[in-house]
């Protein structure tokens, strides 16, 4: 901590009108840096956290907070099992599930594609498809009709519409007094989705449950059970305790787990992206090494007569660490103030852009997520801040040391 002597020369210093007006003018280019770096770094992470959170939001549309499935990826039973897990305190809805690969052709157009057997009445508590329906809804899916619901890409591809009907391939063999068969069905396309996620969008199929069991013969079992919970992060907690409140065998994963690799890379890119960012702010600080050595320089005098009035060499140190800190301060604060106010208005900001040069930087018909999401966390704002500062106060220290080592007797030898 400063005693009010270092304090108050180091702020005489910063508010003096120098001779030396360049020094000036670099002081204000490294409070700028700092502020821009700041700002920008700011901004940056906010955006990602948007793009990430808007990704994920449209992945665990379709994607469950935690599956509960058997050996071999049959359940039996599942309505005993869903009734176990009825009294779950955090569980806001389950739903059972088949799950299997198949093809899909129509004319001489073949697809692979995931096929998904789903009950209707029970699919909104756990996904967002329901919502997310072009044309046709989940009722739509009645049993034993053999109705299909397609994503809109995967519709494009194979030419088809309401109405229309397809041909599901399921890779389970029969056999037939003519040999061993693929099991083939004819279904009727009742409804187009687009949840915005190409992997959902080009690939998946959602049939009834009752058909998908009969045709891919897993009687009056399922693939698993779906579940959604009231926190999405909790969910590995979650899955722990629904683990151990199952009798038997059971195999339960979460979302962490299924998309482990999606989100580890968005981590890894937000990591990279901040050290790359943090350069910028590191350069800024470092310009005040160049300040504060010229500032030196220009102060050798007033340093000498210090000294000779009984000046210890730490308080001469102090004095040019506050003049220094205050640039790093005064440039993180600018900064701070100007990305959190960008990244609470960037859509506001980015549409405005596209609206004035009538261009469109993320357009719909190419990207899924048109517009610039924003999601900024005070976590990583007081992280920036922090880093800012701790980089600027230690760009002050060699300046400040070589200022405390000037010798009086030298310094006042010419004057």
């Amino acid at each position: 901590m400063f005693r009010p002597l270092e304090l108050f020369v180091g702020l005489r210093y910063t508010r003096a009108k120098r001779r030396n007006h360049f020094i000036s003018f670099i002081s204000l280019t490294s409070m700028l840096g700092i502020a821009l770096g700041v700002t920008a770094l700011i901004t940056v992470l906010s955006v990602m956290n948007g793009f990430e959170k808007e990704l994920r939001e449209r992945i665990l549309g379709m994607a469950a907070h935690a599956t509960v499935s058997g050996p071999e990826g049959r359940l039996e039973g599942w309505r005993e099992v869903a009734e176990r897990l009825a009294g779950q305190p955090r569980l806001l809805g389950l739903a059972p599930y088949v799950q299997a690969e198949g093809m899909l052709t129509e004319g001489d157009t073949v697809r692979g594609t995931r096929v998904r057997g789903i009950l209707p009445e029970a699919e909104p508590q756990v996904s967002t498809v329901g919502s997310q329906m072009i044309e046709g809804r989940l009722e739509d899916l009645v049993p034993g009709a053999f109705g299909m619901l397609l994503g809109r890409d995967l519709a494009r591809v194979l030419g088809v519409g309401v109405g229309d009907r397809v041909t599901l391939v399921a890779p389970q063999a029969r056999v037939t007094p003519a040999g061993v068969l693929p099991r083939l069905r004819r279904f009727t396309v009742v409804g187009v989705f687009a949840v915005g996620m190409y992997e959902y969008d080009a690939g998946l199929a959602l049939i009834h449950i009752e058909d998908a069991a009969k045709l891919f013969g897993l009687g009056d079992a399922v693939s698993g059970l779906r579940l959604r919970i009231d926190d999405m992060f909790a969910a590995p907690r979650v899955a722990r305790e629904v683990a151990a409140q199952l009798p038997g065998r059971y195999w339960v994963s979460d979302w962490t787990q299924q998309h482990a690799n999606f989100f580890r890379a968005v981590r890894t890119e937000k990591t990279v992206m901040f050290v790359i960012l943090t350069l910028i702010v590191a350069v800024a600080a470092f310009n005040i090494v160049s300040t504060l050595v010229m500032v030196v320089s220009d102060k050798k005098s007033d340093i000498a007569i210090l000294r000779t009035l009984g000046a210890s060499p730490r308080s001469i140190m102090g004095m040019f660490m506050v003049q220094g800190s205050i640039i790093g301060v005064v440039g993180t604060v600018l900064g701070v103030v100007g990305g959190v106010a960008l990244a609470l208005n960037v859509e506001t900001v980015v549409a405005g852009i596209e609206q004035l040069f009538r261009v469109k930087f993320l357009s719909p018909d190419v990207y899924y997520i048109s517009d610039l999401p924003s999601d900024m966390h005070w976590g990583d704002v007081a992280r920036i801040a922090l880093v800012a500062l701790v980089l600027s106060l230690g760009a002050t220290l060699y300046p400040a040391w070589r200022a405390s080592r000037t010798q009086p007797a030298e310094a006042l030898r010419y004057e």
